[in-house]
C-alpha cells in the first residue's frame, strides 16, 4: 500500500514540470541528506484531491537538509542564492542540523528525523531525486492522511499556537476547502 502512495505521488512529480526543474536543481547540489519538502509535495497533492488542473502558486520551495559538519546560515544562503541564479523558483534551504535550537528540541540526527517535529504531519513530507533520476520519498507519518486532505497537529512539535496561527495565515481551507482540520 506504501508503495502505491508513493508512486501515485511520484506520477504526479513527474507530470509537474516545474517540480521536476527543481528536484533536478536540488540534485545538482550533491547534498548527502536532503529533499524538497513541506507546500513542494504537500500542495500537489492538495491541488490533486481538489482536481485543480493549475497547480496553486508555491510561496517559496523548501530545500531542506541535514550536515553538521556546516550548521551556519551563511552556507544556506550561499546554497539559495546560487539557486536564485540559476533558476526564478522562489528558494528557502535551511539546513536541519541547527534547526533544534530554535525550537527548543533535541538536536536532530538527520533530516527526516527533524521533520518529525514539524507542526503538520501532512507538511512533514519531501522528495529527492536521485542522479539516475529515481525519486525517493522522505515521509517519517507516511503518505495516508495527506492523500485523505486532512491537516494533522503533530503533539511532537509542542506548539498547537503555532498550528492555529499557520493554518489560518496559510488558508487552507480557503484555498483547498475539501481539507479536514484535526487537532
Amino acid at each position: 500500500m506504501c508503495h502505491d502512495l508513493e508512486n501515485r505521488v511520484f506520477a504526479w512529480l513527474r507530470a509537474d514540470p516545474a517540480r521536476l526543474e527543481a528536484l533536478a536543481l536540488a540534485e545538482r547540489l550533491h547534498l548527502a541528506d536532503w529533499c524538497l519538502a513541506a507546500g513542494f509535495v504537500r500542495n500537489l497533492v492538495w491541488d490533486r484531491l481538489h482536481g485543480y488542473t493549475h497547480p496553486t502558486p508555491l510561496e517559496d520551495i523548501d530545500l531542506v537538509y541535514f550536515d553538521s559538519r556546516d550548521d551556519s546560515v551563511a552556507r544556506d544562503r550561499e546554497l539559495e542564492t546560487y539557486l536564485s541564479a540559476v533558476s526564478n523558483l522562489p528558494w528557502s534551504v535551511k539546513n536541519q542540523a541547527r534547526m533544534h535550537e530554535r525550537n527548543g528540541d533535541a538536536p536532530y540526527r538527520s533530516t527526516c528525523d527533524a521533520m518529525t517535529y514539524w507542526v503538520e504531519r501532512e507538511t512533514a513530507v519531501g522528495v529527492q531525486l536521485g542522479r539516475e533520476g529515481d525519486m525517493s520519498m522522505v515521509a517519517p507519518f507516511g503518505l495516508a492522511s495527506l492523500l485523505e486532505g486532512k491537516v494533522t497537529y503533530n503533539p511532537r512539535c509542542r506548539n498547537r499556537a503555532a498550528f492555529r496561527e499557520r493554518s489560518r495565515r496559510k488558508a487552507w481551507l480557503s484555498i483547498w476547502p475539501r481539507l479536514v482540520v484535526v487537532g
